[in-house]
C-alpha cells in the first residue's frame, strides 16, 4: 500500500539535511512522466522551506508523503485510515521513487551532485543553458557510481532540478507555481494517530 513507484525518479540524487537544501525559494510544482507522451501528472509535489509533500494523483492508493529536511524524517499519511506513520531515510528511499536534487548554485552543481553517496566515484560536467517549459536552466550530464548515465536539468533561479532523463526513463516539473506554501500542508492533520510498519502489515489492505 505504501510502495509508490515512478520510474523517471531514477536519476536525481536526494539530498537531506544540506544547509543549501534550507532557505531556499518555495513552490508548487505538477510531476510528469515524460517517457510516454500525453501522460498525466504523477504527482503534486509542494516545497517549503525545509519540508517536502507529495500528494499522489491519479487514483493511486497511497496517501501523502512529508519529507523533514531537517530531521532527514518522512512521514507518510493514510487518509483513510485518519493515520500516519514514521519513515527513517533508509525506508523512505525504498518505498518512495521519487528522489530530488536541489543545489547552492546552479552553475557549478557538479560539487554538490558528487556528494550523494550513489554519485561518488561518477562523473558530472556542465553541458550548456536550456529552456524548459518557459524556465532558465543548466543543463548536465552525469554518470554515477555505478556507470549509469543520464542528464538533468537545474532552474536558475530554484536551483531545483525540473526535468530530468536516463535509460530508466525521463520525468519533469510543470506547471511551477512560486510562493509561500501553507505550513498546515507539512503538518499531521487533526485526528491523525500514529502507527509503525507492523501495524500496517497487520491490517487488511
Amino acid at each position: 500500500m505504501l510502495r509508490f513507484t515512478m520510474r523517471t525518479s531514477y536519476l536525481i540524487g536526494l539530498l537531506l539535511a544540506s544547509s543549501f537544501l534550507l532557505a531556499q525559494t518555495e513552490f508548487s510544482a505538477e510531476i510528469v512522466d515524460t517517457q510516454k507522451p500525453g501522460t498525466p501528472a504523477q504527482a503534486k509535489v509542494y516545497f517549503g522551506k525545509d519540508k517536502i509533500r507529495l500528494d499522489p494523483l491519479g487514483g493511486n492508493r497511497m496517501g501523502a508523503i512529508i519529507m523533514n529536511l531537517t530531521t532527514q524524517t518522512f512521514t507518510a499519511l493514510m487518509a483513510q485510515q485518519h493515520m500516519y506513520m514514521e519513515m527513517p531515510v533508509q525506508m523512505a528511499s525504498q518505498r518512495v521513487a521519487y528522489n530530488f536534487f536541489r543545489t547552492g548554485d546552479a552553475e557549478s552543481a557538479c560539487a554538490d551532485w558528487m556528494q550523494v553517496v550513489k554519485n561518488k566515484g561518477g562523473t558530472c560536467h556542465k553541458a550548456g543553458s536550456e529552456t524548459v517549459n518557459g524556465r532558465d536552466t543548466v543543463k548536465y550530464e552525469t554518470t554515477n557510481a555505478n556507470g549509469d548515465s543520464g542528464t538533468f536539468w537545474l532552474d536558475s533561479k530554484l536551483r531545483f532540478a525540473v526535468k530530468w532523463k536516463s535509460k530508466n526513463g525521463g520525468g519533469e516539473l510543470r506547471n511551477i507555481q512560486e510562493g509561500t506554501q501553507p505550513a498546515s500542508l507539512f503538518e499531521i492533520p487533526a485526528g491523525f494517530t500514529k502507527t509503525d510498519v507492523g501495524g500496517m502489515m497487520q491490517r487488511p489492505q
